[in-house]
């Protein structure tokens, strides 16, 4: 029974982390990356990468997210790392 009880936790978290990753790439990166990954005229003008077709890891998303990459702003400081990690991980899943 503990075990089940442990399972779905887990798997509620993992769903309820999913929701606010996603509401944060929505917060925060939609502006140039848009709302569906592809990328805004704006964004793609300052280099953004279409990420529905982009093959990253969460270590190597999570590098640009913390630190920046070219135009893109870091946000070190401006997201907790368990909010920088949700992000990556949504990222390199291809937004999901």
């Amino acid at each position: 029974m503990k075990s089940l009880i442990a399972a779905v936790a887990f798997l509620v978290a993992t769903a309820a982390s999913a929701q606010d990753a996603a509401a944060l790439f929505q917060a925060k990166c939609k502006i140039c990356h848009g709302a569906d990954g592809k990328g805004t005229p704006s964004g793609i003008k300052l280099g953004a990468k279409d990420l529905t077709a982009a093959k990253i890891s969460a270590a190597d998303a999570k590098k640009v997210i913390t630190e920046g990459k070219g135009k893109m702003i870091g946000f070190k400081g401006k997201l907790s790392d368990a909010e920088i990690d949700a992000v990556a991980a949504f990222v390199a899943n291809g937004l999901k």
